[in-house]
């Protein structure tokens, strides 16, 4: 690759790596996985990314998709996640921290219950804010599915108690 498109690269890698490593958090509900996840669609983006045209974050989110359904489909029937950790300190007050955490957790325990399927339309849909049209190309399903997948998973996720109990401000 040229000088310019190794530093266009790195220009992405800096602007992108933080909101790709959430989008990749909320698949797979566990920090480093979403770590590796975010790792391994760069490094298949780099080599070809001389030759992208359009938007690149649209190419790398799809091949962070990709990978994470197929690491999904990989996973051993005995492997489970890892609990989510948040290394993201700053200069916020301790209960404003702990409040999000427990938030975060509620949020990603949630998710967990979804089918793959049902937690990647969710995570493209609404928080990448992606339309159902492009969420699914990206997804390679009708747009109907899409739709259906999001209603389905919704009516999960308005069930999950923790979910309920941290946005809503019932926990004491």
């Amino acid at each position: 690759m040229t000088r310019a498109a190794d530093a266009d690269f790195e220009r992405f890698v800096q602007a992108n790596s933080t909101p790709l490593l959430r989008f990749a958090e909320m698949l797979c509900g566990d920090r480093h996985t979403a770590e590796d996840l975010v790792q391994q669609a760069l490094m298949r983006s780099y080599p070809k990314w001389h030759r992208l045209d359009g938007d690149p974050l649209r190419y790398v989110r799809r091949v962070l998709v990709n990978r994470f359904l197929t690491s999904a489909r990989r996973r051993w029937s005995n492997e489970v996640p890892s609990d989510p950790v948040d290394n993201d300190w700053d200069q916020r007050s301790v209960a404003d921290f702990a409040g999000e955490v427990q938030t975060r957790e509620a949020v990603l325990g949630a998710l967990a219950g979804l089918t793959v399927r049902e937690r990647a339309v969710v995570a493209l849909r609404y928080s990448q804010d992606l339309s159902e049209a492009e969420t699914a190309e990206l997804l390679g399903m009708a747009a109907g599915t899409v739709k259906s997948t999001a209603s389905r998973a919704l009516a999960k996720l308005r069930l999950a108690p923790d979910l309920i109990d941290s946005t809503v401000g019932g926990h004491a």
